[in-house]
């Protein structure tokens, strides 16, 4: 299915869209065969042990493994996986996500990104120079894949104004058991971005949240509403070649994957280019080069 005119309009009321059969049955068994190679090719002497950090109050990196992956397919692991320094299930199942540069080094996601598909929903958005930034397959294996608590994509991925838009594609049926997305309805119209996570001022391989003054996104422009007291989360079930679009300023979350069953998606990121994005974003690509022109 394209993405319409009433999937514009559910984008800009709620901040979240849900495209169904975005990718065909054949495009979903190719995209989850190459995952099952990377995840068998995982080999954990060949890379840092790395965990990716999902409750409240630790989502600051601190590595430089983690600093480096804007170009590269780099593994990131389960906390539930490791336990001092040592992985305690089988390497395949280890993998919190692979990322960031998925969309640059793997040609099959590479296709997918700059899809003419993908280019029709930056048009309709408004995106007059889309760029293309922190890719991801995210694995949420069974038992140990971690909840990912409530967040704004903008938070992360910074342009002055916000202007950062999630594409997340269901590789895998993602239901309630096996942690599909929650997010607030109409959040990004209430809820600015008030904060960034930016490379430490330190120098060293270290983020830190900082504060900023209260800012809303251009995209799409709908004007800020009244604050409510009380927002309540909607439940994002979605077959597997769904696209889930989501606004870099709505409210999301997922929860801990306590199913038998794996949760495979793969997500990308577009941001305005004519928007400034700074050197303290912790994503940098290197030697200054530009993001990925979409």
């Amino acid at each position: 299915m394209s993405f319409n005119s009433q999937h514009l309009d559910t984008f800009a009321r709620d901040g979240c869209a849900v495209v169904e059969n975005f990718l065909s049955i054949s495009e979903v068994h190719d995209l989850r065969e190459r995952i099952h190679e990377l995840l068998t090719e995982f080999e954990p002497t060949e890379h840092p042990t790395v965990t990716f950090p999902t409750s409240p109050n630790s989502q600051v990196i601190s590595d430089q493994y983690f600093f480096d992956s804007s170009i590269k397919a780099s593994y990131f692991l389960e906390q539930h996986a490791v336990h001092e320094g040592k992985l305690t299930v089988d390497p395949s199942k280890a993998v919190n996500k692979i990322g960031h540069g998925i969309h640059i080094v793997e040609p099959l996601f590479k296709e997918l990104t700059h899809s003419d598909r993908v280019k029709h929903i930056a048009r309709m958005l408004g995106f007059q120079d889309p760029r293309v930034l922190q890719s991801m397959v995210i694995c949420k294996q069974p038992g140990i894949g971690g909840a990912v608590p409530m967040h704004q994509d903008s938070t992360f991925l910074f342009t002055d104004p916000p202007s950062a838009c999630g594409f997340w594609i269901a590789l895998e049926d993602c239901t309630l058991d096996n942690g599909c997305l929650h997010f607030v309805p109409g959040s990004h119209r209430t809820n600015p971005i008030t904060r960034r996570m930016v490379r430490s001022s330190t120098g060293t391989a270290e983020t830190e949240f900082i504060d900023i003054e209260p800012v809303f996104s251009l995209y799409p422009l709908t004007g800020e509403l009244e604050h409510k007291e009380k927002q309540d989360t909607r439940s994002v079930q979605v077959k597997a070649g769904s696209l889930v679009l989501i606004h870099g300023q709505v409210l999301h979350m997922s929860s801990h994957n306590h199913s038998p069953k794996s949760r495979w998606i793969y997500t990308f990121h577009i941001v305005e280019g004519l928007h400034g994005y700074d050197q303290r974003n912790w994503l940098q690509m290197p030697n200054n080069a530009p993001l990925t022109t979409l």
